[in-house]
């Protein structure tokens, strides 16, 4: 590194402002008062940066006659405005940062929440945030928790209970597990279903692979249900297509149900399955903007239901 790049470290916003200040005010004591300076103090400044960069910036001629650039001050003048008005547009970002008025966030989420939850969500964000630049990613539950503890997500939306020192998590939302079933399985004035009555009759779920359908299948079993899935996907409108079709029943989180669909019914079971925990997970220790900050209090207060609030169909 050479001795004038190296002087180069000593430059200071203060005498970049001061420079721009002088050359657009024609005189140093009117640049003063433009900056709220006495003119000795922009005296100073503009000597401390003749200093650091080895070169007069202005010519002196004294009297009446206004100080003039230099060569190397009109070099100068053009990179010092440049950097003042990115500091100026790093300033106005950071604070609308800080507002939450702007910036960007990456949310995680996965099918059911997508489909059922995000949408007003979003939209309650977007009235309190317009400018915000939201980004979303839909995965596998399984990856959603790694991808936040790697920073590559702000907030994510997982199956709980959630048991990692990585992140920190708020509770959205119990959900109920419902039994999806064709229409000539119940009674119309039916409410429930025997979960007894699944015995031996085809199933519709998820792939094996899912780790929640396998809390499912436990559930089922420790009820004295050993399922016997005849199809499965990991598409929860398939799964009700192949309920409405007649090919078997199902039993999915209320979340993952259409329950405007009047050609399945959708009934609670009995006895009454575990309820599914939905969480908001974030990187332990992460500092979170104000938008991510709207957004959790969005998630854990606005959409959160009261275990098995929401009426099934009749």
């Amino acid at each position: 590194m050479t001795t004038s790049s190296r002087s180069f470290d000593d430059v200071q916003v203060r005498h970049l402002r001061a420079l721009v200040a002088v050359a657009e005010e024609g005189s140093f004591r009117g640049a003063g008062h433009l900056l709220g300076y006495s003119q000795s103090a922009i005296s100073q400044q503009v000597a401390g940066l003749e200093r650091a960069v080895g070169m007069a910036v202005f010519d002196r001629p004294g009297g009446p006659r206004p100080p003039t650039l230099t060569p190397a001050g009109r070099l100068l003048l053009r990179h010092a405005t440049a950097v003042l008005d990115r500091l100026a547009a790093a300033a106005e970002e950071v604070e609308q940062l800080r507002q939450g008025t702007s910036g960007r966030l990456v949310i995680g989420t996965f099918q059911s929440v997508s489909v059922q939850l995000l949408p007003e969500l979003l939209g309650r964000l977007r009235a309190d945030v317009p400018g915000l630049d939201v980004r979303l990613f839909e995965e596998e539950v399984v990856d959603l928790v790694d991808r936040v503890a790697a920073d590559e997500l702000d907030l994510a939306f997982v199956v709980g209970p959630v048991d990692d020192s990585r992140v920190e998590h708020v509770l959205v939302r119990q959900d109920p597990l419902r039994v999806v079933v064709p229409l000539a399985w119940a009674d119309p004035g039916a409410r429930s279903f025997p979960l007894d009555e699944l015995r031996g009759r085809p199933m519709i779920g998820q792939s094996v692979m899912d780790s929640y359908q396998r809390r499912i299948d436990a559930a089922l079993q420790a009820a004295g249900v050993d399922p016997a899935y005849v199809f499965r996907t990991n598409d929860n409108g398939a799964v009700q297509a192949m309920v409405r079709a007649g090919i078997g029943a199902s039993v999915m989180p209320e979340l993952a149900v259409d329950l405007d669909d009047d050609g399945v019914r959708v009934l609670a079971p009995e006895p009454a399955l575990p309820l599914r925990d939905v969480e908001l997970v974030w990187r332990r220790g992460r500092t979170q903007s104000a938008a991510a900050r709207r957004f959790v209090e969005l998630a854990a207060s606005a959409v959160g239901g009261t275990p098995g609030a929401t009426d099934v169909t009749e």
